[in-house]
């Protein structure tokens, strides 16, 4: 009789709960939509609005790690920086990673660009390598996202209309430059006799994420999926990327780069691209030479994440566990000196726990496997970032 009693008691809850599930309707009068039709005819943003353009540039850029570079979209100098490869030239050349912040009380905003070397891929949406993402602080103060858009190839250089019909008054924005491209020039358009100003004070300190495809963004959807970039909103905390797609094997010339670098803590996304041999060999020179220039400063190395490819492939699982055990056995012997005291090892995650839903190529994560990824350093980076004062 008691089993009876909880059955038919599950069973009208069920019911109960049906109609809220599946018949979640509301009636709205005619009033309802006269409001929505004024919306509809009368737009804040005209069809033949004119626009008036401001380089981005000059607004100011934030995720650099070097200011002097004579292309302001260049994230490295590589007349400067020698020993790079063809390929890693053209990485160092792409604004991955950089963002202009801006208030405006303008209607729209639309992009110009003049590009110079173009990219292409398989694995990663065209808005994230050559187009351009959009976040605006909504009344909680939290940045939310706007828009996001690319222009077709036949039409690289022309003005592309991001946003229009906002509301009228101030909006603070961030705009996520392209992750894999090489611009020469970046156009804000606003509306005319509206205004476009630098916004400061909305991020502190200077974190340096150096690293992989990971790193760079590759799989993205748009260039503020990133997981740097998204630490970097969930914290607060200025990001200063230098992601190399493929590349990032621990070189020394990349060493010489981060050496001239001034940030107050750098983190490394450095045990994706090297085999476990490489590792054994670059690791510990590496970072005696990081340890030598920013002594006292916090070097924080993540665990490479698991790649789903490995899931049914022998081959690449072995390669993939040698990567990262290899990377364990080093930091368990270098974290007992003294010397590395500044110098810390941490596990990532870009997956849920007992899922295998979130790669791309099975290799990079999708975006929810980089907020995931983001999410799961930053406890661990905020309490390291704290010993130093850093908050």
């Amino acid at each position: 009789m008691k089993r009876f009693i909880i059955a038919a008691t599950v069973i009208l809850m069920v019911c109960s709960c049906s109609q809220k599930l599946y018949n979640v309707t509301k009636a709205y009068d005619d009033k309802h939509f006269a409001k929505l039709q004024q919306v509809l005819d009368n737009p804040t943003t005209p069809k033949d609005a004119s626009y008036s353009f401001t380089e981005a540039s000059d607004i100011g850029l934030v995720g650099k790690m070097f200011y002097d570079t004579p292309n302001p979209y260049h994230r490295v100098d590589t007349v400067k920086y020698k020993g790079m490869t063809k390929g890693e030239n053209q990485q160092a050349r792409c604004s991955a990673g950089l963002a202009v912040i801006f208030k405006t009380n303008s209607t729209a905003i639309t992009v110009k660009t003049e590009w110079g070397q173009l990219y292409s891929s398989v694995a990663t949406m065209p808005i994230a390598y050559r187009g351009y993402d959009l976040y605006i602080k909504n009344k909680k103060g939290d940045w939310q996202w706007a828009a996001s858009g690319a222009t077709k190839p036949e039409k690289g250089n022309d003005n592309l209309v991001l946003i229009k019909d906002m509301a009228p008054g101030d909006k603070e924005c961030i705009l996520y430059l392209p992750n894999y491209c090489e611009i020469r020039s970046c156009k804000i358009g606003t509306t005319v006799g509206s205004y476009i100003q630098k916004l400061d004070g909305q991020f502190r300190g200077k974190i340096v994420f150096h690293g992989s495809s990971y790193t760079h963004g590759i799989s993205t959807s748009r260039p503020g999926m990133s997981y740097p970039m998204q630490f970097m909103r969930h914290t607060g905390m200025q990001v200063l990327g230098f992601g190399m797609s493929g590349n990032c094997k621990m070189q020394q010339y990349f060493a010489d780069v981060l050496v001239d670098v001034e940030a107050d803590a750098y983190v490394f996304d450095a045990f994706s691209n090297p085999d476990y041999k490489m590792i054994k060999e670059r690791l510990q020179p590496f970072i005696d030479k990081l340890v030598a220039a920013h002594p006292g400063k916090p070097l924080i190395f993540q665990q490479t994440i698991y790649r789903e490819a490995r899931n049914f492939s022998l081959t690449y699982n072995a390669r993939e566990q040698a990567k990262q055990d290899m990377a364990s056995t080093m930091f368990n012997e270098l974290l007992k000196d003294p010397k590395y005291a500044d110098v810390y090892f941490i596990q990532t995650n870009a997956c849920e726990k007992g899922s295998h839903e979130y790669s791309v190529d099975g290799v990079h994560p999708d975006d929810h496997g980089y907020y995931l990824w983001s999410k799961s350093i930053e406890k661990p980076i905020l309490t390291i970032l704290a010993k130093y004062g850093i908050k």
